[in-house]
């Protein structure tokens, strides 16, 4: 078997740690901001004083009663806890544009630019790992660094962004249609492929989901997910979490499926007759060489007979073949 695996380097491996601990500060932060309101203030109407909740940046307010003890209490702590939460934002931005320099320096696995704007509000909204994974080609690098190490021979990122439904309970609402033009107010749906967003500058966001999820999603949420049996495979196994640096300099969170399941769903994806053939040949070295990786660099992740057995029959003929090459160059 070829060698897949480049181990990162003491500083590589050190900057990665650094940037994943800087994140987390910054998108706590985020995460609070975004969960308060836009804006309190204590306003006079025809000589009294009312507490308003300010809603937009157009200074739409609705009234949140009269000016009193509790009121003033509310507006104090509600500036206490945004100015808190404000600062260290703040300082956690600066530490992140240090470390993300040397990120880039040291050359890094990184992600398309419009993908981490995307994660970035996904996880600010605290959608990501909740209620939407990474599934596409935009996984790798977290891939990587799950690896602690540089795959060789995988494909750069494409224009597009895959992403799956992943709750478990029901979501009322539109929480992906509201975080895709929270990030760009031009997304607009694909009419002829619904499951598909599209922005001004073409790129494509796409939803897909498990046929057990569908119940979990409302009806009126856009893109409208593409219900695929195989992304069940996708649901088997332990997630990754790890955090990358986007092309534009600026760091995000990657949550993605079993790496193992990843791959050999890529595999099989390469042999589906109805798959695009121009993207057989990326899904077929992406999942061999993902499968590769998790033999050599990631053993909390085993290939033993207990994960075979529990693979699908669409499945094992890969595995099989993937053990049978791995054990002659072995």
């Amino acid at each position: 078997m070829a060698v897949r695996i480049d181990p990162f380097t003491d500083e590589q491996a050190r900057t990665l740690i650094n940037l994943q601990q800087q994140y987390q500060v910054w998108i706590e932060a985020e995460q609070v901001l975004h969960a308060l309101p836009y804006n309190l203030v204590r306003k006079t109407v025809k000589g009294r004083n009312y507490l308003y909740e300010v809603i937009d940046r157009q200074n739409n307010a609705k009234s949140l009663g009269p000016w009193d003890k509790e009121a003033a209490q509310r507006f104090n702590d509600y500036h206490k806890a945004k100015a808190e939460a404000q600062e260290r934002r703040d300082q956690s931005r600066e530490q992140i544009k240090v470390t993300g320099r040397l990120y880039r320096a040291l050359r890094l696995p990184m992600i398309d630019s419009a993908a981490g704007e995307i994660l970035r509000e996904a996880d600010r909204r605290r959608l990501l790992g909740k209620q939407v994974i990474v599934v596409g080609t935009n996984a790798m690098p977290a891939y990587s660094i799950e690896a602690a190490g540089f795959i060789r021979d995988v494909p750069d990122e494409t224009l597009d962004f895959d992403i799956a439904w992943y709750a478990d309970d029901f979501v009322d609402g539109q929480p992906v249609w509201d975080m895709l033009k929270a990030v760009d107010p031009t997304f607009t749906v694909n009419t002829e492929r619904e499951f598909q967003a599209r922005n001004a500058k073409a790129y494509e966001v796409e939803l897909l989901a498990a046929p057990s999820k569908m119940k979990t999603i409302g009806r009126t949420d856009r893109p409208s997910p593409v219900e695929l049996p195989e992304q069940e495979w996708l649901l088997n196994g332990q997630t990754i979490d790890q955090v990358v640096l986007g092309r534009d300099g600026n760091p995000a969170r990657i949550v993605a499926p079993d790496p193992r399941w990843f791959a050999l769903h890529k595999i099989w994806m390469s042999k589906k007759p109805r798959r695009n053939p121009l993207k057989k040949p990326k899904d077929l070295i992406q999942g061999r060489a993902l499968l590769d990786a998790v033999a050599q660099a990631m053993p909390h992740f085993p290939l033993d007979a207990e994960f075979e057995k529990a693979l699908p029959s669409e499945l094992t003929p890969h595995f099989k073949e993937w053990k049978a090459s791995h054990i002659s160059e072995g």
